[in-house]
């Protein structure tokens, strides 16, 4: 059975991928916002609620290899294998598509998940802060000027779909993406489990891939509508709502204590990986062989990860 719930789960992450982007699409275009501000924030954030799902309820039962290792987990994942896997499919221009407020969104972020990794801990004044961090970041996005399409993306669709169908689009997706992902993950980790997997290693592998399926899936149909920007969006605004949003509220709820089997090697490949992120933005297009770097170095790590267990 839990084999078939991982079939299923991935079906519907799928489905509910292709759903959100043409809400998020659709609503773009009505609210006459460029399709960055929609990826950043309501894919973004959207696409990280199995993230907040998964961390809070692993908090509260006592797991927190599990709630941390997701957050750092899904971050790495998001940029090594999903931007990867999304510009191995479609290559992206990145020139002018990514404001300064994102990108310096990401790199706040990321040096507080490092921060939070060397500390050992994370308590409420910490979640506190941090989602302040997130009224902050959602303030800035919000009133400051986006940059124009890349050169050679899509004109965003739907000019004739109404605000009301965008909004209901967007929260199907979202709640297929979900539901799915749940299926997906808790099917994926009872395998691990039986396999003798250390918690840790199934909260930065298995629970934090299966939560960032959604990403995946939305940033592959994004790629292959034509919006990269969207993609991207999508991308810098889950790596900051996860460690700000889905850490800060998990360690508001329930103070986190860092297991040693999440260390300072798992804390400077979430942060490399951000500064290569940063630095494909600066050059300003992510082709295939760029693509193919960032899956090895995913490949690269995960097998680190099996070596180590």
């Amino acid at each position: 059975m839990d084999f078939l719930f991982v079939g299923i789960g991935l079906a519907m992450l799928v489905a509910g991928g292709e759903v959100l982007v043409r809400g998020g699409v659709g609503l773009a275009q009505r609210l006459g916002l460029p399709s960055a501000v929609i990826g950043a924030t309501v894919l973004g954030f959207g696409t990280s609620t199995p993230e907040l799902v998964t961390s809070l309820r692993a908090a509260f039962d006592g797991a927190p290899g599990i709630a941390i290792g997701n957050v750092v987990g899904s971050n790495i994942a998001n940029i090594l294998l999903i931007l990867g896997c999304a510009a191995l499919i479609s290559p992206m221009a990145l020139r002018g598509v990514a404001p300064v407020s994102d990108v310096i969104g990401l790199l706040i972020a990321t040096a507080a998940g490092v921060l939070i990794l060397l500390l050992g801990e994370a308590g409420r004044l910490a979640g506190t802060l941090l989602l302040m961090g997130v009224v902050a970041y959602l303030w800035v996005v919000l009133r400051t000027d986006r940059p124009a399409p890349a050169e050679g993306e899509l004109p965003v669709e739907g000019a004739t779909m109404p605000l009301w169908r965008g909004f209901a689009l967007a929260l199907v997706g979202i709640a297929v993406l979900v539901f799915g992902a749940s299926l997906l993950v808790g099917g994926a980790t009872r395998i691990a489990q039986g396999l003798g997997v250390s918690e840790a290693v199934i909260g930065l592998t298995l629970v934090a891939v299966g939560t960032s399926l959604p990403e995946l899936a939305t940033s592959v149909v994004a790629a292959l509508r034509g919006q990269g920007a969207m993609s991207l969006g999508n991308i810098l605004g889950s790596n900051i709502f996860n460690v700000a949003g889905i850490l800060g509220l998990t360690a508001l709820s329930h103070p986190l204590v860092v297991p040693p089997d999440i260390g300072l090697a798992d804390g400077g490949v979430l942060a490399v990986s951000a500064l290569v992120l940063v630095g494909l933005i600066a050059l300003g297009r992510i082709g295939r062989g760029a693509a193919l770097a960032l899956l090895a170095g995913y490949a690269g790590y995960i097998g680190w990860l099996a070596a180590s267990a």
